[in-house]
């Protein structure tokens, strides 16, 4: 990698300088737009005693899920537990702790992590447990409370397309979180479908500037359905 050009060459050489105890920011909701080959060397590195901030946590065996098989994450900040059975299990047994929050919640603190606003009010969750302990404000006879955003030590994030200088494209719903993890990292992870040259990507398609953007990979990607609904014949 070098000057503007963000491409590696390796997933290795994506997740470098990833240590136990950090802090990730995840795109993706369920297992639409997942960077699921950046989970995967998480886990192949062994790193632990890691806070994730994501939607939620995969399924069994996919997604941020294997993380959890070997106890790789100590706190989760998710909107909800999903079909994950290993993720409720260790929830309920104290392994693991989880922070519910709300989708809208969720996103604003990536968004506002990435713009460098360290906290925000919202009414979403008063008079809730969601705001036991917060900060309480009132504006024009409403009640608020105070989020902290957050900005983490890597945030890792699956797009469409990029070009070499990290510019990035998201497809349909595949966008979802992504846009909003990939400003809110101090090293910034995106896995694409495609490279292409610069110039090549309307200005006006580009999802995430590059600016946001430290390192890019092209990878092929298995984009499992999460729960699959057919019509019966």
């Amino acid at each position: 990698m070098a000057g503007f050009d963000k491409r590696v060459d390796s997933y290795e050489a994506a997740m470098a300088g990833l240590e136990s105890g950090m802090t990730i920011i995840a795109g993706g909701f369920g297992l639409c737009g997942i960077p699921e080959n950046l989970i995967g060397e998480i886990k192949r590195r062994g790193v632990n005693d890691l806070t994730v901030y994501s939607n939620n946590c995969g399924v069994d065996g996919f997604g941020l899920g294997v993380l959890l098989e070997d106890r790789q994450i100590r706190a989760i900040h998710a909107s909800y537990v999903g079909e994950n059975a290993l993720f409720e299990q260790q929830m309920l047994e104290g392994e693991i702790e989880v922070v519910l929050t709300p989708q809208g919640t969720l996103a604003e603190k990536m968004r506002a992590g990435g713009a460098g606003i360290p906290a925000f009010y919202t009414a979403t969750g008063y008079g809730t447990p969601i705001g036991e302990g917060k900060e309480v404000r009132e504006f024009n006879g409403r009640s608020y409370i105070l989020e902290e955003s957050v900005v983490g030590d890597f945030a890792i994030v699956k797009g469409w397309k990029a070009d070499r200088y990290g510019n990035v494209v998201y497809r349909d719903t595949a966008q979802n979180f992504n846009p909003l993890a990939a400003t809110a990292g101090r090293v910034t992870v995106v896995e694409v479908e495609e490279i292409v040259e610069p110039g090549e990507l309307r200005p006006d398609q580009i999802h995430t500037p590059g600016i946001y953007v430290d390192r890019i990979i092209q990878g092929t990607f298995e984009k499992r359905i999460e729960k699959r609904t057919v019509h019966e014949s």
